[in-house]
Order: structure tokens, then C-alpha cells, then sequence
């Protein structure tokens, strides 16, 4: 049994969703989302920032690798991120229920950094 969410997405499909939705809460602090979604991008977004308080090259290569090359946000997670994180093991992120879509009724959440 996987132990993820497929979305209902092809393979490629979900991985660009997840990396650009990581990019999103990195960049801007927050990003509002599907619960599903927001629960899987946060595995996502907490690894970025273990590798960012690891600080080898491997670890940014890692980094770079999964946001598809943007410097932008590997330099503010290794630079701002990380430090600011330092004394904390884990749990970086925190999902806030908002309101239920109109059209599908799916539940939206705002999934933001601590």
C-alpha cells in the first residue's frame, strides 16, 4: 500500500502540482489549497527545510532538484528558513481549515509556516 496521495493525477502531474504548491508556501509564507493537498505538500515543504538545516551541497542539490532549478527559493530556505528553524525538530508548517469550496464542496485550507 503507498503510503501518499495520488490526487487523482498521473505520476508527473502530481509531482509538478506538489513541487509548485512547496515553491508557494517557501516563497510566500502560505499557500491556500484542498486539505489533501496541503496534507501532502507539507511532507514536501518540511523536508526542504531539513535540507536547508543540513546545509551540504548534496542537501541543496536535493533542494534545487525538486523545485525544478529555482535559486530564489533553495537561497531563502537555506539562508532565512533554515536558521530560523534551527532549534525545532520538525513540524514547520500548520493547516488552518477555512471553508468549504463553493461548486465541489471541497474543504479549503491555508497551509502556512509556524
Amino acid at each position: 500500500m503507498a503510503n501518499y496521495r495520488k490526487l487523482s493525477r498521473e505520476t508527473r502531474i502530481r509531482r509538478s502540482i506538489l513541487a509548485g504548491l512547496t515553491k508557494t508556501v517557501l516563497e510566500n509564507g502560505y499557500v491556500v489549497t484542498t486539505e489533501a493537498r496541503a496534507k501532502e505538500v507539507r511532507k514536501f515543504v518540511d523536508k526542504m527545510i531539513t535540507y536547508g538545516k543540513r546545509g551540504t551541497l548534496v542537501s541543496r542539490r536535493l533542494a534545487l532538484a525538486f523545485v525544478n532549478n529555482d535559486n530564489n527559493v533553495v537561497s531563502k530556505v537555506f539562508n532565512e528558513l533554515a536558521p530560523k528553524y534551527k532549534d525545532r525538530n520538525g513540524g514547520y508548517t500548520r493547516i488552518i481549515k477555512i471553508a468549504e469550496r463553493h461548486g465541489d464542496d471541497a474543504l479549503e485550507v491555508r497551509l502556512e509556516l509556524v
